[in-house]
């Protein structure tokens, strides 16, 4: 086993370009290491600076009318980073500023992976609420990423994983609410003319002080490539949501267990979508499947309900490794290395959060933790 750093936990706090400003000077090198890693990708397809900023300046105006004070703290980022405003928007819209790029034929990147579940109250061993998620994506975001525990003085705060630069990823608020998010693809992905990159989507949800705000956001918010969102609340509910760019599908756990990895699940969205995203990531359907027998042998086999441990043996599991729910370093058919580049478990009602760098090769989980709202902690509770 080796040893990898925890990833360091950052304070924000005031308005949005000072809550930026202080990110980009708690991580300036992770930033520029993440910004590196993604623009020389680009550069290979033909993708070069000048053109990147052409189209992070285009990506503005769509951020703008969504929150401008996203825009602000982006900006906050690159100075206290001391770099290029456009590497941030890079960090936080990669995909979607490289949409225009397939008519230059130009190759994307293979999608990040990711294992998700949660277990309903009726079905832990303590009656709370649990959630988590193995992040597959490339191996060197074991050393880029970050936790940012966010004070806000307009609605909940937010504790959430992330790139170095980026908005948000996964994560809790002090309102008991939690998100994970998983890649999907379909064809109907980079056809329309405007959307919002996803991860200002999940930073919205994380801001969020009830699941309907977070419901509202997702259905509401036109998307240009598909994606999957696990949303829960310490209160006791829960629901995935597979979103095509144009239509968004909801499902419910099943006797209180919840898992979705990478391919489109719901009745209604595999009749009226083509899933793309299985020959890149073929994968997803066992690593699904397994995660979910693990969850429901426990709860349903008389040993006691869930736990936080019972995520972390399901998301261990190295079935067909290196194609497994905990992946090891491997290239990709880009010759990108990839790997489970992070293990995520929380119990968002307590505001605990803990996370494990590189899992396949390393087993130092690291504890990170933000207190909940008044409510919340009664909700919890119930």
């Amino acid at each position: 086993m080796m040893d990898y750093a925890p990833f360091p936990l950052i304070e924000l706090s005031g308005s949005p370009r000072e809550r930026g400003r202080q990110h980009g000077r708690a991580a300036p090198d992770r930033i520029k290491r993440g910004i590196a890693m993604y623009s020389e990708s680009l550069l290979k397809n033909g993708v070069d600076w000048k053109q990147l900023e052409q189209r992070a300046e285009a990506m503005v105006p769509t951020v703008d009318t969504f929150d401008p004070t996203y825009v602000e703290e982006m900006r906050g980022i690159a100075e206290g980073a001391g770099t290029a405003f456009a590497g941030i928007m890079l960090m936080n819209a990669r995909t979607e500023m490289v949409a225009a790029a397939r008519k230059q034929q130009v190759q994307k990147d293979v999608p990040d992976g990711c294992t998700a579940a949660l277990a309903l109250p009726e079905a832990s061993a303590d009656g709370v609420l649990l959630h988590g998620q193995n992040w597959d994506w490339r191996a060197e975001c074991a050393e880029t990423a970050v936790v940012l525990r966010i004070r806000r003085e307009d609605g909940p705060d937010i504790l959430t994983f992330t790139e170095a630069g980026g908005l948000a990823r996964s994560g809790l608020n002090s309102a008991g609410i939690g998100l994970t998010a998983n890649a999907l693809e379909c064809d109907r992905d980079y056809r329309r003319g405007a959307g919002v990159p996803l991860p200002f989507i999940r930073r919205k949800v994380l801001e969020s002080a009830y699941l309907a705000e977070a419901v509202r956001t997702i259905f509401s918010t036109p998307k240009l490539g598909s994606n999957h969102m696990a949303v829960s609340h310490c209160g006791g509910e829960a629901f995935g949501f597979e979103c095509a760019p144009d239509e968004t599908f909801w499902i419910a756990p099943d006797k209180g267990v919840y898992v979705h990895a990478n391919h489109w699940i719901a009745d209604a969205a595999r009749a009226r979508v083509k899933d793309t995203g299985i020959q890149e990531t073929p994968c997803s359907i066992y690593r699904d499947k397994r995660v979910r027998e693990h969850l429901t042998r426990k709860r349903d086999g008389g040993h006691g309900k869930l736990t936080l441990e019972d995520f972390r043996q399901a998301f261990f599991d190295d079935y067909g490794s290196p194609w497994s729910v905990c992946r090891p370093p491997r290239p990709n058919n880009r010759g990108n290395l990839v790997a489970t580049s992070a293990m995520i478990l929380m119990r968002p009602g307590e505001g605990h959060l803990e996370a494990c760098p590189m899992p396949a090769l390393n087993r130092r989980f690291t504890a990170y933790t933000l207190t909940p709202d008044s409510i919340a902690q009664k909700q919890a509770a119930e």
